[in-house]
């Protein structure tokens, strides 16, 4: 059986499809089974896995893993090694779900339980090189966002070094690039997860050059798809490693060449070579747009050198509309890092109308590109954006509202913060689209989500909702009742200092209506809200209450006697003349001002 399915994926599949896995399994497990008997069938097994995804879907189906697991506590070395042997081809197919084996913090934490760190470091000095590389894949794979691991990592000693200067040597660009690559993982990955600091000359001068030199021509598409990502990972939270890394090697112009393959069908006469190219184009752009997005993340001068690179616009456009999800994902976390810039939303974003292609990006989406795409509308609907318009005549506002119904928080906090955007110093009709397309019943589900981003948001939009007279006037004629009973409910929760202030400058815009005043001043439970909010221990709160009251006693408009009295009754003149012996000049200030209103 052998000799007849090695290279041969017709046999392999004509043995597999008469039931040779099943028996070849049992043999394997058979205690009776000679060593020698139980190795063969796991070479067998192994040469079947070396074939085709559907072969090795057959053998995932027959229970192979456990099988094969179960090989390794075996005494004897030859059978230990055909088992892995089969387990490692069959791990590294994509068919094969990875958390058959160790994924995620906790497996990486039980794998450094077992001494994992101990037993490998060693191996970093083995005489074999491919033995060293494995040690050295292995301690990316267990620091990868993992603090615990990271931090043991740093104070490891191998004959007498510690295991960052020895990754550090392993970077030297005399070493294998493979080498090279995957110790600046390690020490990425390390810094990333806090256990090198940023600014750690092992990271400055030399894990970012190294990652910077993998993304020149020199490198095979491969490695320069792996030293872009990798230096996105690193340099992402940090701004002072972004204008480093957007300075080394004239690394923004270097990537503007991810977007050049397949090169010209006519330059390429290699058939094999343009299967190449094909096949690593989509990973190219993918990195590039990664790599871009942190270099943009913080820094205005990078955004704008990234969108002076050639096409640069137009590059990631296009990149909305891929048919990969990965590379589309990534277009849009560009786009959203670069929408970070008042300057380009006002030119760049305006010249090649980049709303378009993210309305359609947001039309039907998997949630990871919609929570980016949601957020980057937040930032072209901002009131000093030319793109606010069409976004609006382009069905945006059901859109957004339909994204507050989202199960995804994410997506909840988005589309309310777009729709407050949206609201902010807009005219009547697009205030009453909001409401009417948001409906009642969901403003209030908003505000009483149990996500605190969402609760702020949805206070945000009513705040804009309820600015200007004739808009106040408005809806507080429409929707007063819902709205005051909303600010009660508020006021009276177990909410922190900042939501309660919210809600305070809600009841202040109100307060500054004509009609819409009439609301605080017939609710006698707000108006003792008011008067506590006035003594309470936080300045915020008592400043937001005395905005309400000054917008009620001021004296210029119609009825103002009759309010003064009703207020002077319930004793707030006396606390308006406390607050102004108030130490806080702010405090003071606004006191002083409401009683000026009482003698005018």
């Amino acid at each position: 059986m052998k000799n007849a399915v090695i290279g041969n994926n017709k046999q392999k599949a004509n043995l597999i499809v008469l039931g040779a896995v099943p028996r070849l399994l049992y043999l394997l497990q058979q205690e009776t089974s000679s060593t020698e008997l139980k190795t063969e069938c796991a070479v067998v097994l192994g040469s079947l896995a070396m074939g085709t995804e559907n072969n090795v879907k057959s053998l995932l189906d027959c229970h192979i893993i456990p099988a094969l697991l179960q090989g390794l506590l075996s005494s004897d070395l030859k059978f230990i090694e055909a088992c892995l042997r089969c387990l490692r081809t069959i791990f590294t197919s994509p068919v094969t779900p990875e958390e058959l084996l160790y994924t995620g913090p906790d497996h990486q934490t039980i794998l450094f339980n077992h001494g994992a760190v101990q037993n490998i470091a060693h191996l970093l000095t083995s005489v074999s090189y491919k033995v060293r590389m494995q040690a050295l894949k292995c301690f990316s794979v267990l620091a990868f966002e993992n603090p615990q691991v990271s931090m043991t990592l740093v104070n490891v000693l191998v004959d007498g070094e510690l295991l960052p200067q020895i990754f550090v040597k392993m970077l030297q660009r005399d070493k294998p690039i493979e080498m090279q690559l995957t110790s600046a993982k390690c020490l990425t990955y390390m810094c990333r997860a806090g256990a090198i600091r940023t600014d750690d000359n092992c990271i400055v001068l030399k894990t970012l050059p190294c990652l910077v030199r993998m993304c020149s021509k020199e490198r095979l598409l491969e490695e320069r798809v792996e030293g872009a990502e990798t230096l996105a990972y690193l340099i992402e939270p940090d701004v002072e490693l972004q204008r480093i890394a957007s300075i080394t090697d004239h690394l923004i112009a270097m990537l503007a060449d991810y977007f050049k393959y397949p090169s010209s069908v006519s330059a390429i006469t290699d058939i094999k070579r343009l299967d190449h190219d094909l096949k690593h184009a989509h990973e190219l752009r993918q990195a590039a747009f990664k790599l871009y997005a942190s270099l943009g993340a913080n820094d205005e001068d990078i955004r704008k050198k990234i969108i002076e690179t050639e096409n640069m616009m137009d590059r990631i456009v296009t990149g909305l509309s891929e048919s990969s999800v990965k590379v589309r994902l990534a277009a849009v976390r560009c786009l959203h890092s670069l929408s970070r810039s008042v300057q380009q939303l006002r030119t760049s974003f305006q010249d090649h109308a980049v709303w378009k292609p993210l309305m359609k990006v947001l039309q039907n989406a998997p949630d990871e590109i919609l929570v980016v795409a949601s957020s980057m509308l937040c930032n072209l609907l901002l009131e000093f954006s030319p793109s606010k318009e069409p976004i609006l005549e382009s069905g945006a506002v059901e859109l957004l509202c339909g994204l507050t119904q989202s199960e995804n928080p994410a997506l909840r906090v988005n589309g309310i913060w777009a729709l407050m955007n949206m609201a902010f110093q807009a005219e009547q009709k697009i205030k009453a689209d909001i409401l009417r397309s948001l409906s009642t019943e969901q403003l209030f589900r908003l505000l009483s989500d149990s996500d605190l981003n969402v609760l702020m948001k949805t206070l945000g939009l009513l705040r804009n909702l309820l600015s200007t007279r004739p808009h106040i006037d408005k809806i507080m004629s429409t929707h007063g009742k819902q709205i005051m009973q909303a600010v009660t409910l508020i006021l009276e929760g177990e909410h922190n200092i900042e939501v309660k202030e919210q809600t305070l400058c809600i009841l202040a815009n109100i307060a500054d209506g004509t009609t819409a005043k009439e609301l605080i001043m017939t609710n006698d439970d707000i108006l003792q809200k008011i008067k506590y909010y006035m003594g309470h221990s936080h300045v915020k709160l008592q400043l937001a209450a005395m905005v309400c009251i000054s917008n009620l006693v001021w004296n210029e408009e119609e009825g103002s006697q009759e309010r003064q009295d009703k207020l002077r009754d319930m004793g707030i003149v006396d606390i308006l003349h406390k607050l102004s012996q108030s130490p806080d000049s702010n405090l003071c200030d606004k006191a002083k001002t409401a009683l000026q209103q009482y003698l005018a």
